[in-house]
């Protein structure tokens, strides 16, 4: 697919990477740290958007007249209660338990701007995961070492395969970009 403009992918996400070569939207990477804190009275369901709209102001140096760049954050949320990346394997374990059998959201914010517009958007996925023992936790974080990963899991790795029984939503919402939504935009960007 040939759009007008060049993507520019503000994010060093493997997984957001791999969505975008899988959907054959072509892009460069050009990523920077940003601080990923936000303020603690901004309502849950507004976080993974603020967080991707800072990552894009922190990009802003990068677009040039033909770029949009393309910044995102997900979030994995339960009981409005926010579940970040892992700090070690006791945080992996603790989160892993508290989502264990739960249906819980992951919210995907992403930000998209040029030199002349700005467009922002959350998606909403809702994960239905299975119980998990603490022997299928343990095995899970030991094994796959999910500390890069909100929620400390990905959809693509064994909890996906094995343990998770529905999701309302995109797939590609839940392993970081709603490739759907970006390409609409993409689609209808002047």
């Amino acid at each position: 697919m040939k759009f007008n403009k060049h993507i520019i992918l503000a994010s060093k996400s493997p997984r957001r990477s791999q969505l975008l070569q899988e959907a054959g939207i072509p892009f460069t990477v050009k990523a920077k740290e940003v601080d990923e804190s936000f303020p603690d009275d901004l309502p849950s369901l507004e976080v993974a958007e603020f967080i991707a709209k800072k990552k894009a102001a922190a990009s802003l140096d990068l677009i040039g007249p033909n770029d949009i760049l393309l910044t995102a954050d997900s979030v994995v949320l339960l009981d409005d209660v926010i579940y970040e990346k892992p700090k070690d394997y006791e945080d992996a374990v603790r989160i892993l338990s508290n989502l264990s059998g739960s249906v819980h959201q992951v919210i995907t914010g992403v930000c998209m701007l040029s030199q002349n517009k700005e467009v922002t958007f959350s998606s909403i996925s809702h994960v239905h995961i299975d119980p998990l023992s603490q022997e299928e936790i343990e095995y899970y974080v030991k094994n796959f070492e999910p500390y890069d990963k909100a929620g400390s899991y990905a959809i693509q790795e064994w909890i996906g395969l094995c343990k998770i029984s529905k999701i309302e939503g995109t797939y590609s919402n839940i392993m970081g970009l709603p490739v759907d939504a970006v390409y609409r935009e993409l689609v209808a960007w002047e």
